[in-house]
This record gives structure tokens, sequence and C-alpha cells, in this order.
């Protein structure tokens, strides 16, 4: 299954770093690749809730409806997505350390679908446009959380 693990320190608290990544309504006033975020299922997000997440990928938009696989404030939490026959998975670990906060990103990728098979060397390549994109996202929201960039 292609993927990738990242890893970065944010200089705050887990529970503040959970809170603002797990924030996914607004995602847009943070990321700016993410044009706009549509919550699908009521009440507050855990585990089933559903979302829309429109982003702008080689100067198109394109969105997404994600799924919360798995949610343990300040822990961590999973999201899930199914597309083009791939089912996508991004698992988000928060644990102290020093004064902060090591956030670990596991992302996978698999065929959703018995057609989806013979495109699995392709999601080879798309983990790499994939992993700059989270790592932009991550350095956008770890700016937030830091204060150095404030929210739009």
């Amino acid at each position: 299954m292609p993927g990738f693990t990242f890893t970065q320190v944010v200089q705050a608290p887990p529970a503040a770093v959970f809170a603002a990544y797990a924030d996914f309504e607004h995602a847009p006033d943070r990321i700016a690749d993410i044009v706009r975020v549509e919550v699908v299922t009521p009440g507050p997000v855990g585990v089933g809730t559903r979302f829309k997440e429109s982003r702008l990928m080689f100067g198109r938009e394109t969105t997404e409806t994600m799924e919360v696989a798995a949610f343990d404030p300040p822990h961590g939490y999973e999201l899930r997505a199914v597309s083009c026959g791939g089912e996508f998975r991004t698992r988000f670990a928060f644990t102290p350390e020093g004064n902060g906060t090591r956030v670990d990103v596991d992302f996978r990728v698999r065929a959703a679908r018995w057609w989806a098979i013979p495109f699995v060397p392709l999601s080879y390549l798309m983990t790499g446009m994939v992993r700059k994109c989270l790592a932009r996202d991550l350095d956008r929201l770890r700016a937030v959380v830091e204060g150095r960039r404030r929210a739009a």
C-alpha cells in the first residue's frame, strides 16, 4: 500500500495542536489551498463525522468527501476518503515533546475497487504530490498555532 509518514514539532501543548488541526470547519481560514469545507453531519466532530473539502489542486478546484474514522482528543484522529476507486487514510498522532507537540502523520492509499488495482502504480507517483500538499498544509497550521501567522 503506497504512502508516507511525516513528522513535525509544534511549539504548543497537544490539546491546542489537536484542537487546531481537527477544526475541519475552519480549515479554509488557516490553509490557503482549501477553498471551502461543508460539514455534512450535524453535531460535534467525532467518529462518523463527514465533511466535503474543496481545495485547489493543479489550478483546479476539486472536492472530496472525508469521514472521521477515529477520534481520540487530544491524542489523534484518522480521516478516510474514497475517491476514483481508491481508499485514502490519513492518521494524525499528537504526542508531547519537550514544551511542544510532535505531530506524526501517516498517509496510505489502497485500491478500494477491483477496477482500480491496475492504477496502483500511479498512486506511487501521486503520493509525492500529496506529500508536498500535506507538508504545506501542516506548515501553515503550525504557523497559526505558534502565532507566527494569523488565521485569515
